[in-house]
């Protein structure tokens, strides 16, 4: 099976992009996932077998259930240490921007990034990538996962044989939560030609699923809990849900990062729900409200949050914001819902 991504010229490209480098920054986005934090401890781990000095920046936090990651106690938060941060930047050779199509998703790191004198790699599997001056653009935004590019990148140069098993968990780590256990965005082979590589890595699945999907506090369950008993509108004749979550509530549940997610897929257990809508309170901006999307079957949620709440991402997955409270996030909610009513209902 033949799973290369890059063209001869592009894979030349890499490679003397790579060689001609030595101090390597390789940053994700804001509140990085499973597949953020993968893609970047993997790349980071193959420039490492090359010699390279490479480093892992991150705008922020990432959540709890992902701190076993290999290697996740080297990366550099740039909420914490900025003066760092901006010092890494400013001395790379190269900037490796994975998992993010736009200089706007590292957020509040954004100057930082783009006042380095480095080269520019972006890999990325979101639409529309833009960035302006990058040397090497690699844009799959039908891969499952940046995790499964950063795969087959490693793999076209040659470099799978050499890596570890620590490598392995943390490109399977992030494949798996980027498609929900592989419920979603997975119907590609290639997928599960490169699970069976990864496995003759002898990582441990089971427990890699386990770290993510079964390691919440009792807090954490109790408000999963609380929000679909309390919280989730369902309006059945649109197949639609929503819920919305108030920075109180999540002060009474000592909410930490992490304890929400994939809390947004529940409703779409409900028999003939097509869309459900998560809204979630910033736990310390005021009027800012994070809000996320899934959807089944052509349903294009990706459209709903591009319309109403100034975001994106792939057809059954995406995300944004509002800008105002969590009252007008609901009331926009609503407002899409209802605009999507007729496909809803097909």
């Amino acid at each position: 099976m033949d799973i290369n991504i890059l063209t001869d010229t592009e894979a030349a490209m890499l490679q003397e992009l790579i060689a001609a480098s030595n101090h390597i920054v390789i940053c994700g986005h804001k509140s990085p996932d499973g597949d953020a934090m993968g893609a970047c401890l993997g790349w980071r781990e193959y420039l490492c077998s090359l010699g390279k000095d490479a480093v892992v920046v991150l705008p922020d936090a990432y959540p709890d259930f992902l701190h076993w990651l290999p290697n996740s106690e080297k990366i550099v938060r740039f909420d914490k240490n900025q003066e760092r941060a901006t010092k890494l930047f400013q001395e790379a050779d190269l900037v490796c921007c994975l998992d993010f199509n736009a200089p706007n998703r590292v957020e509040d790191m954004e100057k930082a990034l783009l006042s380095s004198p480095a080269k520019v790699l972006v890999v990325d599997h979101h639409l529309q990538p833009s960035f302006d001056d990058a040397s090497l653009v690699v844009s799959r935004p039908e891969a499952s996962s940046t995790c499964e590019l950063i795969f087959r990148l490693v793999w076209q140069l040659g470099g799978f044989e050499s890596m570890s098993r620590k490598w392995a968990s943390c490109i399977y780590c992030g494949m798996m939560t980027d498609t929900g256990g592989f419920t979603y965005n997975s119907t590609d082979p290639i997928i599960y030609f490169i699970i069976g590589e990864l496995l003759t890595k002898h990582i441990d699945k089971d427990k890699i699923y386990r770290n993510v999907f079964n390691n919440y506090s009792s807090w954490a369950m109790r408000f999963r809990g609380y929000i679909m008993s309390q919280k989730l509108n369902v309006l059945d004749d649109l197949h639609a849900t929503f819920y919305a979550v108030s920075r109180r509530e999540m002060e009474e549940f000592h909410f930490i990062k992490g304890d929400l997610e994939g809390l947004v897929n529940e409703p779409l257990r409900i028999k003939g729900v097509k869309m459900s809508i998560s809204l979630r309170e910033d736990v310390e901006r005021d009027n800012l409200v994070w809000v996320s999307l899934r959807s089944v079957d052509d349903f294009p949620c990706n459209k709903v949050a591009q319309e109403y709440f100034e975001g994106g991402g792939h057809l059954n997955a995406s995300g944004g914001r509002v800008n105002g409270t969590i009252a007008d996030a609901i009331e926009i909610a609503k407002k899409a819902i209802y605009a999507y009513a007729e496909l809803l209902k097909k």
